[in-house]
């Protein structure tokens, strides 16, 4: 089979291998249609990843078919699936609670093992999802919303409750439109002026330039000098979370949707006097995957306006290195295996 494979930072190569054998009991082989190239694709090919081995295949943001189970497996061969990308050990205390997602040895497809950019894929049946009517392309946005779908069910504000979601890439635009489904009054800052205007005139948010003389001075004025219920930092960078603790309400929270590997410092006094809560948001569950398919299913996520770009497995040698430096106009590419 063909499949995409970053050698080492910097250079990709289409590579013929071997195909997977036949699934053990409780798998499902899947023959790879559609996968979305994340952020975590690029710092891999970047080799900006901190826990990644060389060589690697990418991608875990997964639609396809099932064409054949182990035993026991719960999928029907032909089922259109959508792929959790996320393999957790079942044993551990946060699987014990159910929270899969927070596995103490969690292993992500296609960062600590081989990923979907490749035409077939054995995956645990139970991390399959049917996708009923949508299609497989739209089905390989399902994963990244999932993630803002997620945050916003950690973050649990009751509806009519005021929202900042601060970047406006793939992951905090899903979180943008997952907090407007639950009914928040949802605003967006970014630092780039076409992000802003994606948001603004294609999702229809109020937004925020970070790059202003003094974004905090326009929180407050945004929220009648009271600042916002939630917010939601989806930047990944560290003065941007760090500066975004100012922007909470007094009762209010702060979830951290993105990860960096550095220390943030706030402080002390400004976080108490707020009683403000700190939340950690990772991945997502069963219950997310479900809750997009609904969303996308209602229409009420506009998952064509948010896949930007296309490419193919062979062409993506190419492209991905060019989106890497160049991203303008870009906010989720798809590649069509």
């Amino acid at each position: 089979m063909k499949a995409l494979v970053c050698r080492r930072p910097g250079e990709l190569i289409l590579e013929d291998r071997s195909p997977p054998s036949p699934p053990e009991a409780g798998w499902a082989l899947v023959s790879i249609s559609h996968v979305g190239i994340c952020g975590t694709d690029y710092h891999i090919f970047e080799g900006k990843h901190p826990y990644l081995a060389y060589p690697r295949v990418m991608g875990h943001e997964l639609a396809g078919t099932v064409t054949a189970i182990g035993e026991g497996a719960p999928i029907r061969i032909g089922e259109r699936v959508v792929v959790n990308p996320y393999f957790a050990c079942g044993r551990c205390i946060a699987c014990r609670d159910n929270k899969p997602n927070c596995c103490v040895s969690i292993e992500v497809l296609g960062v600590h093992r081989d990923g979907g950019m490749c035409e077939e894929l054995l995956v645990p049946a139970d991390n399959l999802y049917p996708i009923g009517g949508l299609s497989l392309d739209h089905a390989a946005a399902i994963e990244f919303l999932a993630i803002g779908a997620h945050a916003v069910r950690r973050s649990q504000l009751a509806a009519g409750k005021r929202a900042l979601v601060i970047g406006a890439g793939p992951i905090g635009l899903g979180t943008a439109l997952f907090a407007r489904i639950a009914g928040q009054i949802v605003t967006i800052m970014d630092v780039r002026r076409e992000r802003l205007d994606f948001a603004e005139g294609q999702l229809g948010f109020p937004v925020i330039d970070g790059l202003s003389l003094s974004p905090a001075d326009l929180v407050r004025e945004r929220t009648d000098g009271e600042c916002f219920d939630l917010v939601f930092d989806a930047t990944g960078n560290r003065a941007s979370i760090e500066a975004a603790f100012a922007y909470v309400a007094h009762g209010g929270a702060l979830v951290m949707v993105s990860v960096i590997k550095d220390e943030i410092s706030f402080s002390d006094p400004e976080f108490h006097k707020r009683e403000m809560m700190l939340i950690g948001s990772r991945n997502a569950l069963r219950v997310d995957f479900d809750h997009v398919m609904a969303a996308m299913h209602d229409d009420t996520v506009p998952v064509a306006k948010l896949i930007t770009d296309r490419t193919t497995l062979r062409d993506s040698v190419r492209d991905i290195p060019h989106w890497v430096n160049q991203k303008s106009g870009l906010i989720k590419a798809v590649i069509a295996v």
